[in-house]
């Protein structure tokens, strides 16, 4: 080949091979940022192993369900090119749907996610049809705005119909669970659990069925998913319900170790969105791994900072990603 003659395509992909793979920069970058963190928590902590073992395992309880709250969010990014700000409203939804039903009907808190899950299943295809179908193709501002304009919207109906009072919802029973000398209460136990089976089933769904393929076809290639026969419109559907779903089932989740007002899934819209960009934009494993890391960034930035607040530790790691890899961790690019 020439000096001037451009690289064939064969060439590109076996540069990588030269040095670090791509496909292990995530966890190197992940595991150098983790191993500083944790050695200046020892240090803090003077060496405590419980302190530091309750971190770790309150951390990834908590990780879990903000990685399902960011898998719908990335999954509606990567597909329709939205940025949904309305997502921790719907987050909030989920949690008023089960009190109403645990505290009206007696239902168990985690048994209300075959309501929880079918209504928001059924109003983010009714958002998507008929308000956010209009604004396709806008620029990015103008969808964000139209969001969180719905967001606001779900808000203040939650204010006027249940007031701005904290409410609760409470299990039968909420054992506490001895794991390696941390605490762990049942309902964080279930919540983390739940989130992971209801990640891991969308995910083989993504990977293994038809209309999973026909979304990623649409993410990939919108304009050749149309030439194959594919009905981009019936997809943008299927795809904004299924993350506004998994935004009410996170909801529920969380619904038993949480204080319910109309607000309360705002902390969860800011958390996804950090955890979306860290991840890599429409990037599923991504939000899921995302997740578990700025659930332990925020336990080990209250060691660090006790003094401050537990989100300083999110947004430090956060940074400092992103300054290692502004694409995002697992984005393919360079």
């Amino acid at each position: 080949m020439s000096a001037t003659q451009a690289p064939s395509p064969a060439t590109e992909a076996e540069a990588p091979s030269r040095g670090i793979p791509v496909n292990l920069r995530p966890i190197l970058v992940t595991i150098a940022i983790a191993a500083v963190v944790f050695f200046l928590a020892f240090l803090r902590t003077d060496g405590s192993g419980l302190i530091l073992t309750q971190a770790l395992v309150t951390g990834l309880l908590a990780g879990g369900v903000y990685g399902l709250v960011a898998l719908g969010l990335t999954l509606i990014f990567g597909v329709l090119h939205i940025i949904n700000f309305a997502t921790g409203a719907f987050v909030t939804l989920g949690m008023y749907v089960t009190y109403v039903l645990s505290s009206n009907f007696g239902w168990n808190p985690y048994l209300t996610l075959i309501v929880s899950v079918p209504s928001l299943l059924l109003l983010g295809i009714v958002i998507q049809k008929f308000i956010i179908n209009r604004a396709m193709g806008e620029s990015h501002a103008n969808t964000l705005l139209l969001t969180l304009g719905i967001g606001l919207l779900i808000e203040n109906t939650l204010l006027l119909l249940f007031s701005g009072n904290p409410q609760s919802v409470r299990t039968s029973q909420d054992r506490v669970f001895n794991i390696f000398g941390a605490v762990a209460t049942q309902s964080r136990v279930i919540a983390f659990i739940g989130a992971m089976v209801l990640a891991l089933a969308l995910y083989i769904m993504l990977q293994r069925t038809p209309i999973g393929t026909a979304i990623r076809a649409v993410a990939s290639n919108p304009t050749g998913a149309k030439l194959v026969g594919i009905n981009t419109k019936r997809i943008y559907i299927i795809t904004f319900a299924l993350g506004i779903a998994c935004a009410g089932a996170a909801g529920t989740m969380v619904s038993p170790i949480v204080s319910i007002t109309p607000v309360a899934g705002e902390v969860f819209n800011i958390t996804a969105f950090v955890i979306v960009v860290l991840g890599g934009l429409g990037k599923v494993l991504g939000a899921l791994f995302g997740g578990l890391i700025v659930g332990l960034a925020e336990q080990f930035g209250g060691i660090l900072f006790p003094d401050q607040s537990n989100l300083l530790g999110v947004f430090i790691v956060f940074v400092l990603i992103l300054f290692l890899r502004p694409q995002g961790l697992f984005s393919s690019g360079s």
